[in-house]
């Protein structure tokens, strides 16, 4: 996995993308889990799920003909949910060790109390943009992604664009079909 989102990266020939890479390694995007008990709430669940994403909106944008440029899909796909890695050198999920010591199967992993919470679509947006220029359409799409079901809902109502539309149906469907269909 590593490697097909370092090669799709870098396909992109964005200025910066080689420093932002070693920051996603470096802040652990390769080990993370993408939730806390949901979806690919497992070692390495966040690159899992980036590259599911990826794939879907991939083959969405050639099924609907959307014409979006891939270097857009790319970056929108595989960054949207960068900011579950965490950050300031800190991971936003740590393990739920229970009383007994043991950490739990149920939900096993939770927020890291020692981060500030901020939502991770902006914490996304904010790391990203450290280190490569979004466009205002993939900038946009990173920060609705999560439409509805995020704490943006009101915001992004009438104000969908096809970029945006393409990321949030592939999440959706890789967290709530794709994954769960694969026992992940």
């Amino acid at each position: 996995m590593k490697e097909t989102i370092q090669k799709l990266l870098y396909s992109t020939k964005r200025p910066g993308i080689d420093l932002l890479f070693f920051a996603m390694e470096k802040n652990g995007f390769f080990d993370s889990p993408c939730s806390g008990s949901y979806h690919l709430a497992k070692t390495g669940g966040l690159a899992e799920h980036s590259l599911n994403v990826y794939h879907l909106a991939h083959d969405l944008n050639i099924t609907l003909e959307a014409d979006i440029p891939e270097e857009s899909i790319i970056v929108s796909a595989l960054l949207h949910d960068l900011g579950k890695m965490g950050d300031y050198g800190k991971p936003l999920y740590v393990e739920n060790y229970l009383k007994s010591g043991k950490v739990s199967e149920a939900k096993p992993f939770i927020s890291n109390p020692d981060l500030l919470y901020v939502d991770h679509e902006i914490r996304s947006i904010s790391i990203a943009s450290q280190y490569i220029q979004l466009t205002e359409d993939e900038y946009f799409a990173i920060l609705y992604h999560n439409g509805l079901y995020g704490n943006f809902k009101y915001a992004i109502q009438g104000k969908e664009t096809p970029l945006y539309m393409i990321i949030h149906w592939a999440d959706m469907w890789a967290s709530r079909v794709k994954e769960k269909e694969n026992g992940k």
